[in-house]
């Protein structure tokens, strides 16, 4: 009874993060549009403030207040540091660059996550997960191929995005349980609407929003929230060994959706580098796997 029940948690939590997955990758349709006639500063700014009410909400419903001293914490404030970063890589890379070399460059995320548990936590990586990040990493070159006549300067957003949220998650991990999903997500997306503010008041661009583009900024906010809603509910239903592989599943999304609607057809390199970075991801996941179930053996 009590597998059958882990089982279908495990089922239900699989299902959720497919579902973010796709999410995503329509919130990543809205936000490349909207690239097109508004500038990175303005649609950060979109991004952080239309988001932001809604987990505010989310945290007076569960009786927790946004201004609190929680929120000057070093580990909130390195998260929110992270989170602006990657928001500006992010947004940056979708007016640039295709959509499935900015979604195959992102899968790296758990390795270069891994990578910085090991060097700035201490945490325990053995030979084989080195490989993996290696051969991962080996895949993203293989992706933005530096120095070759397919290189686009443009790429090195998602590294960018890549750091700033590997940050991001790293600082997560340091905030005490205490402080709620909510809270963090607002205080997150409060410091990319002063990110975006300021990058509007520097450059001085600042467009009029028509209907359309009102319309289009309205989607990605939308299907970005259910997005993160479905992930955070995925990553607290399953065991995170079985869910969080179905993470990939994102590139299957961009890539269609890269294809079908903006016409981006990915070259043979990039599907190798995106199979490295995927083949990498997973064996990694299931390193680690195999890692707690030895020591709880033990």
């Amino acid at each position: 009874m009590i597998a059958s029940h882990a089982s279908s948690q495990n089922l239900r939590g699989i299902l959720l993060m497919v579902a973010s997955m796709a999410l995503f990758g329509v919130e990543d349709m809205f936000l490349k549009w909207a690239a097109v006639g508004l500038p990175v500063g303005q649609i950060i700014f979109v991004s952080g403030a239309f988001g932001l009410p809604v987990f505010v909400a989310m945290a007076w419903a569960q009786g927790q207040r946004i201004l609190v001293r929680e929120a000057l914490q070093p580990a909130v404030i390195a998260r929110n540091i992270g989170e602006m970063i990657g928001s500006a890589g992010y947004v940056a890379a979708l007016a640039t660059v295709p959509l499935s070399t900015v979604s195959a460059v992102l899968q790296a995320m758990p390795l270069a996550v891994t990578m910085a548990a090991a060097l700035f936590m201490h945490e325990q990586v053995g030979w084989r997960r080195w490989t993996a990040i290696a051969v991962g990493f080996a895949g993203v070159l293989l992706v933005i191929r530096p120095g070759m006549d397919g290189f686009r300067p443009e790429a090195l957003f998602v590294l960018v995005t890549v750091a700033g949220l590997t940050l991001r998650d790293l600082a997560s991990r340091r905030i005490p349980a205490v402080v709620t999903t909510a809270q963090v997500s607002a205080w997150g997306l409060m410091a990319v609407a002063v990110l975006g503010a300021g990058m509007m008041l520097a450059s001085g661009e600042v467009r009029a929003v028509t209907a359309g583009q009102g319309l289009v900024l309205l989607g990605a906010v939308a299907f970005g929230t259910a997005g993160y809603w479905a992930i955070t509910a995925a990553t607290r239903t399953g065991e995170v060994s079985v869910v969080a592989p179905f993470r990939y599943t994102r590139l299957v999304f961009a890539m269609a959706i890269g294809a079908l609607v903006f016409g981006e057809w990915p070259d043979g390199w990039t599907y190798a580098g995106a199979a490295l970075i995927i083949g990498s991801g997973l064996y990694s996941f299931a390193r680690e796997r195999a890692r707690k179930r030895a020591s709880h053996r033990g």
